[in-house]
């Protein structure tokens, strides 16, 4: 397939659900939803390098569900990134046990915020793996249902070097995890969601650990496991195994027993917003907190992406990191920006939040390197739920392509656009189906990034 100069991205086709456009009260109103006492507790688990806000749209699919805010959780591991051998101590990441014992503990918090017996358990890629540890090592008594989205389990490559690393199908962190006749742990339900071949984690050949041509020892099929309901959701990608519509649906139908009434998320009158700064150091994404971060929220255009009035919110975080609770209405879009010690001050846009949100988490855009040493400004976009592929992102600035946009398959989760300083102060336009952002282009002297972030 050739992709055109008008189509940057290249990914799995969405489904036409986003924001419902049914009365407020509609959810009181359906006979259908299902009583939060009737499911499960859920605890959201993120993958490597990632933090819980990749959970937002699902947490407000549950809501719109009936499932109540406080009977559900996305951690945040304290160093999400895993280590290059599990065995060997490395600055800012994890190993295997650490994300262990930091599941078991947040297990232990759910189950005493809501008095249950066990609770359900929904983890994307290397949070799979934590899942599967925790319940095969002592904890499956806690744990109702496990549903692993995109996970790896049988390794992302298979080979006989590398053998530290806990991504090696040979290694022994998941030679333990699929020892026996069945790689699921009785008692507790096991529902694996997986690509159609878009994963780029479950191929066959290592194009996508820049080694094309050398076979992985891994297919398509890697997330399946032997004892667990294995579905396949079609072409999505590797982070759309968990946050795509799709994915919920499974996941809901999983763990409720029974279809959701509804995909679409229902939104509020009232929208609160808040959550946690974190930071990079050494180049290393962690969810440590991060004190003295400044946290400004306005309302702006959704033309023009231009300020409508001064700061709806301001704050300034302590040492838990937290910032807010802003104030907002669930149709206006905004602009977060944040100015944390040592990294660029980052503007971020949004399309308009529907619902309240606690995970709202904010980390500082990467530092400017030798790639943008000649440019005016930089504009980071961002799809933290997917992967840019398929004709279905399209970017435009001031209505016409960057002239430094070219066809290709990129495989990361956000692109960067950078432009000449003759740009700063106008706009760049990023559309996902019917999610339109518009992010305003800062000078680059200032050490700013602005990042246009899509929801869906």
């Amino acid at each position: 397939m050739k992709l055109s100069r008008r189509t940057i991205l290249l990914g799995a086709g969405s489904l036409p659900f986003a924001v419902a456009s049914f009365r407020m009260d509609a959810l009181a109103q359906s006979p259908s939803v299902a009583k939060s006492s009737e499911v499960p507790p859920i605890l959201f688990v993120h993958g490597n390098g990632d933090y819980d806000a990749l959970w937002m749209t699902a947490l407000w699919r549950m809501e719109s569900n009936g499932i109540a805010h406080d009977r559900m959780m996305a951690i945040n591991f304290t160093d999400p990134t895993a280590r290059k051998d599990d065995t060997v101590e490395q600055a800012n990441c994890s190993s295997t046990e650490d994300q262990r014992r930091e599941l078991a503990a947040a297990i232990t918090e759910l189950k005493r915020r809501t008095g249950a017996a066990r609770v359900a358990l929904v983890g994307n890629s290397r949070g799979g793996y934590t899942i599967r540890n925790v319940v095969k090592n002592g904890g499956g008594a806690d744990v109702s249902h496990a549903v692993l989205c995109g996970t790896p389990n049988h390794g992302v490559f298979a080979w006989d070097t590398l053998l530290g690393s806990e991504f090696n199908g040979r290694g022994p962190f998941l030679r333990g995890l699929n020892d026996g006749d069945s790689e699921v742990t009785a008692g507790t339900a096991f529902l694996t969601l997986r690509s159609d071949g878009m994963d780029k984690y479950a191929q066959s050949d290592g194009r996508f650990m820049g080694q094309p041509g050398v076979p992985t020892g891994v297919t398509p099929d890697g997330p399946a496991l032997n004892g667990a309901v294995n579905l396949v959701l079609g072409t999505l990608d590797h982070r759309e195994t968990g946050f795509h519509p799709r994915a919920f649906r499974e996941i809901y139908k999983f763990i409720a027993g029974r279809e959701p009434a509804r995909i679409a998320i229902v939104p509020e009158r009232n929208v609160r917003l808040s959550g946690l700064v974190t930071g990079t150091p050494g180049g290393v994404p962690t969810n440590r907190p991060v004190a003295g971060a400044k946290v400004e929220v306005f309302h702006v255009d959704r033309e023009s992406g231009e300020r409508k009035g001064h700061a709806v919110h301001r704050s300034t975080t302590a040492a838990d990191g937290r910032w807010g609770p802003a104030e907002v209405e669930s149709t206006w879009p905004l602009e977060i920006v944040m100015t944390s010690p040592d990294a660029p001050t980052t503007h971020f846009y949004r399309s308009p939040f529907p619902r309240s949100s606690d995970v709202v988490h904010l980390r500082a855009a990467r530092p400017f390197g030798p790639a943008d040493k000649d440019a005016g400004a930089v504009v980071i976009m961002s799809r933290p739920r997917g992967y840019f592929g398929l004709p279905r992102d399209i970017v435009l600035f001031d209505g016409k392509e960057p002239a430094d946009v070219k066809p290709g398959v990129p495989t990361d989760s956000t692109a960067t656009l950078r432009f000449p300083a003759s740009e700063v102060g106008r706009n760049v336009v990023a559309q996902f189906n019917e999610e339109r952002i518009v992010a305003r282009v800062w000078p680059a002297s200032e050490n700013r990034i602005a990042v246009a972030e899509l929801t869906y």
